[in-house]
């Protein structure tokens, strides 16, 4: 593979960086491929910069001028134009990485960000994950394994329903799949006639997207509130939380807005998840960055959902909160150093009075075209770049991301501002 010299840019946001401890003198990775592209890429780039890691981008032959393969040290061509045949492809990574001098790879997230295959094949070659272990990757990966888990563990839990049984005390039902995520495979049942085509649509959905069939049934809570709780875990047995997110506005199961630190939690019931969170990362020796998801009713109870075993898309509203770096600390741990006894406190007023949002817009009905113009409200953009403005006593920062047309995915852009308070920041 021919490996390419990319232009560097300037340094990124060492702000994040001050609470973290000195780098060591004779740090373990030295040089990093980036499985990824797009915003990730970009984000994961920055923060190498930052610490004086090398860092290697790949690129399909449609993303050859992509932002994140101009901005890394050094950049790997991996032909072809679909994803399949590129960012999907473990094998050519590794061989990037080795041909580029790499010494570890950080997969982002997406593509092979949670495949436990590719974990293996990369410390098979002698490069360091920047990720969990790949048993921990596999005991997530199922949705109904990870229950069964958390069980054992003592998280709390929705009784699962068999499907053949389900009674109309029981509606509404949520027919969930296995694997995978992103709202694929999930069907809210409230006719009880309507169950069995809907377990045929979802298993089939679910096969179709994820190569696996397999779907469970459970209790649909109405509304009930999505909260998720970022945790890091270093390989010497301590574990953080890090605060909660908010992301129970959706579209399709997809999530729009997420809020740090999640409104309306009394103190137990934040403690309850932190708890909860702490003791399923622990269950399944995590290391790194993941983040556990919970269902909280409208009576404040709290109950397992799942967990991503990466870096999430909504990581930067925690980063505000907290002033961490968290791809920083995925690659402190990655070298085996030590975290705090505790994390850090939230900053400042914001873990009372104030709230980090963010948006994503995805787009739906995607039809070819130009686009014309770009506005974006509420904040100063110059591309690639974080920025601020300051109006009163409110500082907004937004990060815009667009990648080339048409992409290999759902494309989406999204932005946070920080700073602002109650319930109108979300409305806002």
């Amino acid at each position: 593979m021919s490996v390419r010299p990319a232009h560097r840019a300037g340094r990124g946001h060492a702000r994040w960086l001050r609470r973290l401890p000195d780098v060591s003198e004779e740090p373990v990775i030295r040089s990093l491929l980036v499985a990824n592209r797009a915003e990730i890429a970009r984000r994961i780039v920055r923060t190498c910069r930052d610490l004086g890691i090398a860092t290697v981008a790949v690129h399909s032959d449609a993303d050859a001028d992509a932002p994140h393969a101009r901005e890394a040290d050094s950049a790997v061509r991996l032909p072809g134009d679909a994803p399949a045949d590129t960012y999907l492809r473990g094998d050519l990574l590794v061989k990037a990485a080795l041909a580029a001098g790499a010494d570890a790879v950080h997969p982002g997230y997406g593509f092979l960000s949670e495949h436990a295959d590719f974990a293996r094949a990369v410390r098979a070659a002698g490069l360091v994950w920047v990720g969990p272990p790949p048993e921990a990757m596999e005991a997530m990966a199922s949705k109904t394994r990870a229950k069964e888990i958390m069980r054992k563990a003592g998280v709390p839990l929705l009784d699962p329903l068999d499907p053949a049984e389900v009674a109309a005390g029981d509606l509404p039902v949520l027919v969930k799949a296995a694997a995978g995520g992103g709202g694929r495979g999930m069907r809210v049942v409230r006719e009880l006639a309507a169950l069995p085509a809907e377990l045929d649509s979802a298993r089939a959905e679910a096969a179709s997207a994820f190569g696996d069939g397999e779907i469970f049934v459970e209790p649909y809570m109405e509304g009930a509130r999505h909260v998720e709780v970022q945790v890091l875990a270093d390989t010497h047995g301590t574990v953080w939380t890090l605060g909660t997110r908010d992301c129970s506005l959706q579209r399709r199961h997809q999530k729009v807005i997420e809020e740090a630190p999640a409104p309306g939690l009394d103190g137990e019931l934040r403690r309850t998840l932190a708890e909860s969170a702490a003791n399923a990362a622990r269950a399944i020796g995590y290391e790194g960055a993941g983040t556990v998801e919970f269902l909280v009713s409208s009576s404040g109870r709290a109950y397992f959902l799942e967990m991503n075993t990466r870096l999430q898309v909504e990581h930067p509203v925690t980063e505000e909160i907290h002033g961490l770096d968290l791809v920083a600390l995925q690659l402190r741990i990655a070298e085996g150093e030590r975290l705090d006894a505790e994390p850090p406190a939230p900053r400042g007023t914001r873990s009372r009075r104030g709230c980090t949002p963010r948006t994503r817009r995805a787009a739906g009905g995607r039809r070819r075209g130009s686009c014309t113009g770009w506005r974006y409200p509420g904040c100063g953009w110059t591309p690639g770049r974080r920025a601020g403005t300051r109006s009163a006593s409110t500082t907004t920062r937004c990060w815009p991301r667009s990648s080339p047309w048409p992409p290999p995915g759902p494309r989406r852009c999204g932005g946070w501002p920080t700073g602002w308070s109650g319930p109108g920041s979300t409305a806002r």
